[in-house]
C-alpha cells in the first residue's frame, strides 16, 4: 500500500509517517522503482503502535524505548512496566500542577464580583500589582 493508504489504515497521517522515518521511529519504507514509498501490514502495525503510544502520552524517546521492548521477544515485563510507571507518575505531576491552576482560577473568580467595579482580582494578579481593596487573593508566583 502507498503512503495515503497506510495512514488512513494506521490512523498516522502522512507527513507524520514521513516524520517518524525521518527521525528513525519507523524504518523507512520501501521504494518502487518510481521511487513511491511501499508498507506492508507489518509496517501499518508497528504506526498503530506508535499512534497509540503517542495517544496516552509517551513522548517519542519513550516511544522509542516500547517499541524496541516490543520487538525484543526476551525483554522483561518490569522494563516495560518501568517505562509505563515513569511515564504515569510525569502524567500524575501535570494533573497535580493543573489542578493546583484551576484551584487558583477559581478562587480568583470567586473573588472578581460581577459588575461594573474596575479592580478584578484576576487581572490585578496577572498584572502583578497589589490589590486596591482589602481583600487578598492567595496565588503562587508562576
Amino acid at each position: 500500500m502507498n503512503i495515503g493508504e497506510a495512514a488512513a489504515a494506521s490512523g498516522v497521517s502522512a507527513k507524520m509517517i514521513r516524520y517518524y522515518e525521518e527521525i528513525g521511529l519507523v524504518l523507512p519504507a520501501r521504494r518502487t522503482s518510481s521511487n513511491y514509498r511501499v508498507y506492508g501490514e507489518n509496517e501499518v502495525h508497528r504506526l498503530r503502535f506508535v499512534r497509540r503510544a503517542r495517544t496516552l502520552g509517551f513522548s517519542l524517546e519513550e516511544t522509542e524505548r516500547l517499541l524496541a521492548l516490543w520487538s525484543d521477544s526476551g525483554r522483561k515485563n518490569d522494563d516495560v512496566r518501568q517505562v509505563a510507571m515513569n511515564h504515569l507518575r510525569e502524567l500524575e505531576d501535570k494533573m497535580e500542577a493543573m489542578q493546583a491552576m484551576v484551584d487558583t482560577l477559581k478562587n480568583l473568580v470567586d473573588h472578581c464580583e460581577q459588575g461594573d467595579r474596575p479592580d478584578c482580582p484576576i487581572l490585578e494578579k496577572l498584572g502583578g500589582s497589589p490589590t486596591h481593596n482589602s481583600r487578598k487573593v492567595e496565588m503562587e508566583e508562576a
